[in-house]
């Protein structure tokens, strides 16, 4: 089920990226067309960029699910076969420790509980963590700045599940190796 979830989510993150790329085209173009009329859209540019960073964390989130990211793997391709299948255990265990202490760096960032426990007053919250996350707006579009910055907790629930998958995997795939006669 684990598994399925995963792929499922990867899928979305893929489609979600894509649609991001192409919207990130039109924005650019929308922008060139704008300025050289004379009639610029200062909010394009930082649209643009908010969207650019979503895609990269959808698409991270993806890439590292199916375990395509870029690696050098001089060494790697050296091991034997169970030595390597050892070291993409490793290398699971480390991208999963990373996705969860981003997601315990994003709660205390967000502090729900804070901001609950102050019934969503903003001022009340301010005042008690010096934290002013929801306070805080973009630039040109003027929206609240927590909105763009959810993708960093999105990115780290997505890739904490794709890492207990494939750590998972990886696990079963060093657990068959040793069934098999060499």
């Amino acid at each position: 089920m684990l598994k399925r979830l995963s792929s499922g989510i990867a899928r979305c993150e893929g489609g979600i990226a894509a649609g991001l790329a192409a919207i990130i085209t039109l924005l650019i173009l929308l922008n060139i067309v704008t300025r050289s009329l004379g009639q610029a859209l200062y909010w394009t540019d930082e649209l643009a960029i908010h969207a650019m960073i979503w895609m990269t964390f959808f698409t991270t989130s993806a890439v590292l699910k199916r375990r395509e990211g870029v690696a050098v793997t001089l060494l790697a391709d050296l091991l034997p076969s169970g030595a390597r299948q050892g070291l993409n255990l490793f290398v699971d265990i480390l991208v999963l420790f990373f996705a969860l202490f981003l997601a315990v760096l994003c709660w205390r960032w967000y502090d729900p509980t804070t901001l609950w426990a102050s019934g969503f007053d903003l001022q009340a919250f301010q005042g008690a963590t010096f934290n002013f996350i929801y306070s805080e707006t973009s630039r040109t579009l003027g929206i609240p700045k927590f909105w763009v910055w959810l993708c960093l907790p999105i990115f780290a629930v997505s890739l904490s599940l794709h890492a207990v998958v494939n750590l998972i995997d990886g696990i079963k795939g060093l657990a068959g190796a040793e069934r098999r006669p060499a």
